[in-house]
């Protein structure tokens, strides 16, 4: 069995190198923790990788105004696509699984989606809580909200929300993994801040997918 995934090391939009701690891990140390779907029922997190190839995406908090961006764009990668690819496209949370529903209705998202509500595989694999800008970074292709008025927004669903929660740790930074089936890892990308976003076309190439057009318009680009 493969225990520990390949560093890997990011590279900007324009495919210059970035400087970047390595991502390292054991997928044994994870493969037993579960998370929690729709109904608040434990599943394995073995269980979304162990039988198929799977884009795994964590999201910072449910109510980031990224993530919900960054989300409505992984709603729109095709299902025919992902049951012809055989490819799982899972996203996971650390709110309450309460909130699972609402943050779907809001994002359009209908494909796999699960939460950490502890943050236990965020803090094994080793996800930075906090937040590190590099100047040579660019702005993810999937944010199209400016800072002021994302944060507006999101502080008003705060307001909104029955909890009057931010739905997870506002400190928590996400990432997204490229695994299966088993314990291998292709890929694995940690975000170091809310704009360092793995463009998904990017994951979907990895995947062996089609690329999509993200900019409005419904072309679909063959690799």
């Amino acid at each position: 069995m493969a225990s520990e995934a390949p560093v890997t090391t990011q590279i900007s939009r324009q495919q210059q190198a970035i400087r970047r701690p390595p991502v390292r891990f054991k997928v044994s140390d994870v493969e037993g923790c579960l998370v929690q779907d729709r109904q608040g029922n434990a599943v394995p997190f073995k269980s979304l990788y162990e039988g198929s190839k799977s884009i795994v995406v964590f999201v910072r908090h449910f109510l980031c105004y990224t993530c919900k961006e960054y989300v409505e764009d992984l709603s729109k990668v095709p299902r025919e696509d992902l049951l012809e690819s055989e490819v799982r496209l899972v996203v996971i949370g650390q709110s309450s699984y309460h909130h699972i529903e609402s943050f779907c209705s809001l994002t359009g998202y209908p494909h796999e989606i699960y939460v950490d509500p502890d943050r236990s595989i965020y803090k094994i694999l080793g996800m930075r809580r906090g937040e590190t800008f590099l100047e040579s970074a660019s702005k993810s292709p999937h944010v199209k909200s400016s800072l002021l008025m994302g944060n507006i927004r999101s502080m008003w669903r705060a307001m909104r929300s029955p909890m009057f929660d931010f739905q997870g740790d506002p400190l928590q930074q996400g990432g997204a993994l490229v695994m299966g089936p088993g314990p291998e890892v292709h890929f694995a990308h940690f975000d170091m801040n809310r704009l360092d976003h793995m463009p998904i076309n990017w994951l979907l190439q990895l995947a062996g997918l089609k690329m999509l057009d993200f900019s409005g318009r419904s072309k679909i680009f063959d690799i």
